[in-house]
């Protein structure tokens, strides 16, 4: 698919600079990308929102492309992730909007209403699902369950060691990544006889032959290539070494969401559907793809159906 993507605007907030691209008028629309991602992964939503009679704004968050990267790594935590979404709609003088997000957009736009209600119309994520806050550090809890080289306990505990990796070979590892019919060879273990293909980064950056199809074309990879041999890896992974302290200050938060929202699974995700949510979210419709993890840009007319759908039920443009 042919889509011509938006320039973007540097807009200063009240901490960073952020790069942005906005397409249309109506009913203000923010949507969150997630790992190893940018805004250019909203390609095929962008056009066809605005095109539906919505303002769409779609950021590149903090750590990626040319909007700021901040050295401190909690200055990566989910408060400072959602506060930057909140100081956008105040830059563009925006009361409200609807914030849509995929895998760690997904985590942010989930945290938007526990943060910053009074910004949030509604909520639709994409691979991940409202997690509530839990009784323990969630970091020592995957080490214990998923060992150490899963990729978050890495990213947590051998600091620098993935950001070098991924830097030194970036070709080679948003090809590996960025693929769709992963579960076609699932069944073949991964270096070391890890079961899967997306229990450790670091291994799948190493692979050869990595199980399904590319994703993208050579040119929509570059775009991601580009901005990261640029912008370097270290800021985006910074929000998974927020994990613990994200857990720590969300301790008074409330866990409940009282908005419209929406959540869109993909069948073959590796992220898994978590625990029933009704009680944390009343007003929550569902639909599961027959897709991987790469939501939007697997399956691009059915989420783009579903979401307008969904938006024309409860936010006429």
């Amino acid at each position: 698919m042919k889509i011509t993507f938006p320039e973007s605007k540097i807009y200063r907030l009240k901490e960073i600079n952020m790069e942005v691209f906005e397409q249309g008028e109506g009913f203000p629309l923010v949507l969150a990308h997630g790992f190893p991602e940018l805004a250019y992964s909203w390609r095929f939503q962008i056009p066809f929102l605005a095109e539906a009679g919505y303002r769409v704004i779609a950021p590149n968050q903090r750590g990626y492309g040319k909007s700021d990267k901040p050295n401190p790594v909690e200055a990566y935590d989910m408060s400072h992730l959602c506060g930057d979404l909140a100081s956008l709609l105040d830059v563009l003088n925006l009361e409200k909007a609807v914030f849509i997000g995929h895998d760690w957009g997904s985590v942010v736009v989930w945290n938007m209403p526990l943060y910053h209600p009074e910004k949030v119309a509604g909520v639709v994520g994409m691979s991940v699902p409202f997690s509530p806050r839990g009784n323990f550090d969630p970091v020592p809890a995957m080490e214990q369950f998923l060992g150490s080289e899963n990729y978050i306990v890495h990213f947590n505990r051998k600091p620098g060691v993935a950001d070098a990796a991924f830097a030194a070979k970036p070709k080679q590892f948003f090809t590996n990544v960025f693929r769709h019919k992963q579960w076609v060879r699932v069944t073949q273990p991964l270096p070391g006889n890890r079961p899967g293909p997306a229990l450790s980064l670091m291994s799948m950056l190493e692979m050869e032959d990595p199980p399904g199809e590319p994703l993208m074309s050579e040119e929509e990879m570059d775009v991601f290539i580009t901005a990261f041999k640029k912008g370097g890896f270290t800021g985006p992974i910074n929000w998974y070494r927020n994990i613990s302290r994200n857990w720590e200050i969300s301790a008074n938060l409330p866990q409940k969401i009282d908005v419209p929202c929406a959540m869109i699974h993909g069948t073959y995700d590796i992220v898994p559907k978590g625990r029933e949510v009704s009680n944390f979210i009343p007003n929550l419709e569902s639909i599961t793809l027959d897709c991987g993890h790469w939501i939007q840009q697997e399956k691009v007319d059915e989420v783009n159906d579903f979401l307008v759908d969904w938006l024309k039920r409860n936010f006429p443009s």
